[in-house]
């Protein structure tokens, strides 16, 4: 093997030229107006839990290991499989949605964004993921053990990329570290954070589990910065066009080719393209997603959702549950049974079972047997709430 890299001047470019920025700029601005006026929708609360499986659901699809929705459902409710491979990743998926939730509260506003561009927080990102398995569920592929948050010990090749030596690790991680958190401006900002995922990858901290850990980063750092509300992440836009996440990733990953291609040891205009390709993905969330969220046709698509319960599946529940559900979505608010039942209009006991089967099929959430109720988000409510949202959870309602 020729002399690894161990250098921080070895993978500069860390940011294109300001000439070079001037177009991903201005992508970078529209953004930020678009990604700030979705956030803080009322029905944040309730997509942040299936937002939360589906980032689990499409990272791990990233990675060649996910599990079908309905599987990662029942492992939600500590129902496993029987088959040892299976429920091992249904393990993973499950320590991968209760570990964004914790780095999400964790890291928070400009004090969070600022602390994960530190070597303390990518060793924090590692560790809370993978301290959540078991000794048996962590290892690699050819068995060696996954230590959560411990820096890789050993010489590794990625593809066509040799990773740099592992002692100069510590090193390369503070200077991307002090490179991409000193960016302030807003703009400038998410430049960063689509660099920063990219070069984390170059530098491959840990022996297993890097993407993972570049995936949670850029969600929660965009969590910290105020942008996502709970309502989107790129992680979806990854997974659907996986083969030009990882080429781009990889293309960055080459060196300069001639002099045309900005003064560092890597290529300037690969760069470019990988953070290009980062804010294209981020906006085309967030467009669909507003489109997903239209306050105008989500009435019609609740009714749709009740009509086919009503008509199809004779499940109990109501087209007169209409009024009281399009309510809770638009406030996000909890609200008394009792209040619910009047909003129906029924009687005490049609309202009552009319109540008990939304309950029942997830279209009302609460906490307890007599608590307050609110908006439900249930996989086979998609179909109508969401469509296309997520596509495979979808095609997977009463598979199992």
């Amino acid at each position: 093997m020729s002399a690894l890299y161990d250098s921080p001047h070895q993978f500069e470019p860390l940011l294109p030229s300001q000439s070079a920025q001037e177009p991903l700029l201005a992508k970078a601005h529209d953004l930020a107006i678009s990604a700030s006026a979705l956030a803080g929708q009322p029905i944040a609360r309730e997509m942040r839990g299936l937002l939360r499986s589906m980032n689990s659901y499409y990272t791990n699809r990233i990675e060649g290991q996910h599990t079908r929705p309905h599987e990662l459902e029942q492992a939600l409710r500590k129902d496993y499989s029987h088959d040892r491979a299976l429920a091992m990743r249904q393990r993973l998926a499950v320590a991968h949605i209760q570990a964004e939730a914790e780095l999400e509260s964790r890291y928070v506003g400009e004090s969070g964004a600022k602390a994960l561009y530190g070597l303390p927080a990518v060793c924090d990102l590692h560790h809370t993921l993978f301290a959540q398995l078991s000794p048996d569920d962590r290892l690699t592929a050819d068995g060696a053990a996954i230590e959560p948050g411990q820096l890789r010990q050993r010489e590794v090749r990625v593809g066509q990329h040799v990773a740099p030596a592992a002692a100069s690790i510590k090193r390369l991680v503070e200077r991307w570290a002090a490179a991409y958190g000193s960016v302030r401006r807003g703009e400038a900002s998410l430049l960063a954070m689509a660099a920063a995922h990219q070069r984390l990858g170059w530098i491959h901290p840990f022996a297993d589990g890097n993407g993972r850990v570049m995936r949670l980063h850029t969600h929660t750092l965009l969590s910290a910065m105020g942008y996502t509300g709970g309502l989107w992440s790129p992680l979806r836009g990854f997974a659907r066009t996986v083969d030009r996440y990882y080429a781009l990733l990889a293309a960055a990953d080459e060196p300069r080719q001639g002099d045309l291609d900005g003064r560092g040891n890597l290529s300037e205009s690969a760069l470019v393209a990988w953070i290009d390709y980062v804010l294209d993905i981020c906006q085309d969330q967030v467009t669909f997603m507003r489109s997903m969220l239209d306050l105008a046709t989500m009435q019609g698509r609740i009714a749709a959702c009740l009509s086919f319960e009503q008509e199809s599946l004779k499940s109990g529940v109501r087209l007169e549950a209409l009024r009281p559900l399009h309510y809770l979505f638009l406030s996000g608010t909890d609200i008394d049974r009792g209040e619910f039942k009047r909003m129906t209009g029924l009687g005490e006991r049609t309202a009552v079972n009319l109540l008990g089967a939304l309950v029942k099929r997830g279209l009302l959430s609460s906490d307890s047997p007599q608590g307050k109720v609110r908006f439900g988000l249930p996989l086979h409510a998609l179909r109508f709430y969401f469509p296309a949202l997520w596509p495979e959870a979808e095609a997977d309602v009463g598979a199992g």
